[in-house]
């Protein structure tokens, strides 16, 4: 089955920026922080945020500790016989099937977090043996399983070529197929920096066993000095591929149109939505307070958008990774 919706905010103007790490406004990734990431205090916010979804970035922590899921730290080979390693965070579900697919989650710009590893837990709540890799592995000096600061982890991400992350992705995707319980079946989610490296790696094709992602408020490449994308780039794409934004990122907002016609008229399968009234990064923010005032629409925005999009992605990861 093919569709394609994009929920379109206007032209808008065209930004030369393509990837989460590119230059951009100062305040796009801001919609990311909780009143506790900026003040450097605890939210004081109770519970472990709305069930069935991934944890908000302020009950991230807390839902990790109480997670009844098997989960590990494990160190993945680069390529088949290198010594060199990245590390990966990787949640098994419980389930009665013989088989389990993959779904590699890829972490924002700011580097492999706690949050992170709570939208892994979750995506192994439904059902799929999750991992997430630490795309600045190397560039960091090697495996760790130490979380750096969003500044540190931001600068090093710079840093990380397309073709690096997918080598990443590559290597533990396969590392997870290769586990006893595993199916030879992966899908790809990632967020921001990682929305764009879903594209990526659709566009590079994957390893045996690829079967389409999901891209959360990350765009595609574009044509050198425009917005719009590379259509030569799009016509790699052979594996379905959605895109989850919300309407407040203006830059991606003014992408997505090109992005449905083009994908529309390469006859590829591709879903689009930008929600009204939320930001980039909502799955994260949800409805976490945000400093230095509070702005509920916002909030409700950000949490509406989290309950369409995560159920939808679940629906989309269990379609085409064969799971009833």
């Amino acid at each position: 089955m093919s569709f394609s919706r994009t929920i379109s905010i206007g032209a808008g103007a065209m930004l030369l920026a393509t990837a989460c790490h590119h230059a951009q406004p100062a305040d796009e990734h801001m919609a990311h922080m909780s009143a506790s990431d900026m003040s450097g205090q605890t939210s004081g916010v109770a519970g472990q945020g709305a069930v069935g979804l991934p944890a908000s970035n302020n009950a991230a922590a807390a839902r990790l500790s109480a997670s009844p899921r098997h989960s590990e730290w494990v160190k993945v080979p680069w390529e088949p016989g290198s010594r060199d390693s990245l590390m990966a965070f990787i949640v098994y579900p419980t389930t009665s099937n013989a088989k389990t697919p993959v779904v590699v989650v890829i972490h924002e710009i700011y580097g492999l977090s706690t949050w992170v590893r709570g939208v892994a837990d979750q995506t192994a709540a439904e059902g799929f043996i999750a991992i997430a890799p630490d795309l600045n592995s190397r560039v960091r000096g090697g495996p760790s399983t130490t979380e750096l600061a969003r500044d540190s982890a931001q600068k090093l991400a710079n840093q990380v070529s397309m073709a690096d992350r997918n080598k990443a992705v590559n290597a533990v995707a396969k590392y997870a197929m290769s586990q006893p319980s595993a199916a030879q079946r992966y899908a790809v989610i990632g967020f921001c920096y990682g929305g764009s490296t879903v594209w990526g790696h659709a566009i590079n094709g994957g390893i045996n066993g690829f079967s389409g992602g999901v891209a959360f408020y990350g765009a595609p490449p574009a044509l050198q000095g425009t917005a719009a994308p590379n259509p030569d780039s799009l016509a790699k794409v052979s594996k379905p591929v959605m895109m989850l934004s919300g309407a407040k990122d203006a830059r991606i907002g003014a992408m997505m149109p090109a992005i449905d016609s083009t994908m529309k008229a390469m006859k590829k399968w591709y879903y689009g939505n930008n929600y009204p009234g939320a930001v980039h990064g909502f799955m994260r923010a949800q409805d976490d307070p945000k400093a230095p005032a509070r702005d509920e629409a916002e909030e409700k925005a950000n949490l509406d958008a989290a309950k369409d999009a995560w159920p939808r992605t679940v629906r989309f990861l269990k379609t085409n990774l064969g799971v009833k």
